[in-house]
Order: structure tokens, then C-alpha cells, then sequence
């Protein structure tokens, strides 16, 4: 009777140490896993976020023009007057396929090349969100550009661009297609298409430079004079689009000063 008393005693014993064990070493795990370090951040993503070459950029650019003028024949002809002119629904038509073609053309570039989903096509195009610092580029653009726009009317010549909005009919059409259609349309193609494009193999001022030049350049049949005030507006643009990551502060950009201009006119 001694024994079998003895050995459930010495059987107690030996579970209450065992469970004081497994109690320490829970104890234990539990102050590691709260002490450990945090997981850290995922890195932002490279920039480029393009992943075509100066080339298809280029061609791009090319492409999205002749698109634009290819659906705008149906609105040219439909809306073409006797004397040359177009009416304004051809007028309204013609501007929104130049759009279009803006805008067609990069998401397709940026789908034939790997971008699965509609998406990573808006992202690779730059089409992401951005920081508040945003703000400061942003500023730090419209002031370098305010200060050679007054340095270039002061010192060579006024500017003088077409007005093309009275053609566009009623406000609200005007500011449908020139402060909210163009600069987005603009910016998904010269700086996230062409410019993301020029970034993977050229260097950044160089790419911009190049940016720059080919946006103010088509600008030309709206008035000679105003390409080098655009040059340089579309060069800060894409160093605005550098800084930030994102295409968006450059729209917001483009919208404001599409805005100014129209209220100009």
C-alpha cells in the first residue's frame, strides 16, 4: 500500500514539473514574438515603371497621333463646313479622338508588353498614388515655370497661342475637353508612355530634355510662339513625374494651367 502511494505521489510531482516546463517555455515564445522586430515596409517600386525602351516610346508618340486622326474622320467629315471650317460637333468630335488616341495607344503598349489587367496598365503608366510632398514639386515646377515664361515675354516675345475653345461650343464642353480631357489624356501618353519609356535607357535630364521638346513641338500649329514656354512646361513635368512617382501631380499641374489659359481666352 507504501508503494502504490509513493509512486502516485512521485507520478503527481513529476506532471506538476511538466506542466510548469511547458508554462516557461510558452512564457518564453510568447516575449520573443513581442519583442522581435517589426516587419519592415515593402520598398517602393523602381522607378521606370515602364518596361519598353526609348523606341517603342517614340513609335508610341507616332501611333496615338495617327490613331487620333484616324477616328476623327467620321466627326471631320459629318461636321465639315463649305468653307474649309468645322462645325462645332465636328470640332468636338475631333479633339475627343485626339484623346482617345492618347490614351488608347500607351494602355496598349503597356498591355503588350506584360501587364495583366487594367490595373497594372494604369501603373505602369504612372497612374499611382503619391505622397503629400507631392505638393512641394508640384510648387517648385510652377514657379520655374513662371519665372522663364516672364523671362521669355520680357526678353524675346509674347507667346500668342490659337484659341481653339470657341470652336468647342458651350463652357462646360470647353472645360470638359481642355482642362479635364487633354491633360490626362497628355499625361498618360508624353510622360507616362513616352517619358517612362525614354527613363530605361536614357538618363534623367536627357529624357526629359527629350520629353520636353517632342510635347512642346506638337503643340506648334497652335502658335510658333508658344513651343518654347511648352518645351520647358513638359520638361518639368517629367521631373515632376520623377520626383513623385506618379502622373497624377503632373495632371493636377496640367489641369491648372489648362485652366488659367482657358479663363485667359
Amino acid at each position: 500500500m507504501r508503494k502504490t502511494t509513493t509512486k502516485a505521489r512521485r507520478r503527481r510531482i513529476r506532471s506538476r514539473v511538466r506542466v510548469v516546463r511547458e508554462t516557461c517555455e510558452t512564457a518564453g515564445d510568447m516575449e520573443a514574438n513581442l519583442t522581435a522586430e517589426p516587419v519592415a515596409e515593402a520598398p517602393r517600386p523602381r522607378f521606370p515603371y515602364a518596361n519598353w525602351g526609348p523606341g517603342t516610346a517614340v513609335l508610341g508618340v507616332v501611333l496615338a497621333l495617327g490613331t487620333g486622326i484616324v477616328l476623327a474622320v467620321p466627326a471631320a467629315i459629318a461636321g465639315h463646313k463649305p468653307d474649309g471650317d468645322l462645325t462645332t460637333l465636328g470640332n468636338v468630335g475631333t479633339q475627343l479622338a485626339t484623346a482617345l488616341g492618347f490614351l488608347m495607344v500607351p494602355m496598349a503598349i503597356a498591355a503588350q508588353q506584360g501587364a495583366k489587367g487594367m490595373g497594372e496598365v494604369l501603373r505602369r503608366l504612372g497612374l499611382r498614388p503619391f505622397r503629400p510632398s507631392a505638393f512641394g514639386w508640384m510648387a517648385a515646377a510652377i514657379v520655374a515655370y513662371l519665372v522663364f515664361a516672364t523671362a521669355y515675354s520680357l526678353l524675346i516675345v509674347e507667346p500668342k497661342q490659337k484659341d481653339i475653345a470657341e470652336g468647342f461650343g458651350a463652357v462646360p464642353v470647353q472645360v470638359l475637353l481642355i482642362v479635364i480631357a487633354a491633360p490626362i489624356s497628355e499625361e498618360t501618353c508624353f510622360r507616362g508612355m513616352l517619358y517612362g519609356g525614354l527613363r530605361v535607357r536614357l538618363p534623367k535630364i536627357p529624357a526629359a530634355l527629350i520629353g520636353g521638346l517632342i510635347f512642346g513641338g506638337l503643340h506648334a500649329f497652335t502658335g510658333i510662339t508658344a513651343v518654347p514656354p511648352l518645351i520647358v512646361f513638359g520638361f518639368l513635368l517629367c521631373l515632376l513625374y520623377e520626383q513623385t512617382g506618379s502622373i497624377l501631380p503632373g495632371i493636377l499641374l496640367h489641369m491648372l494651367n489648362n485652366s488659367v489659359a482657358l479663363l485667359g481666352q
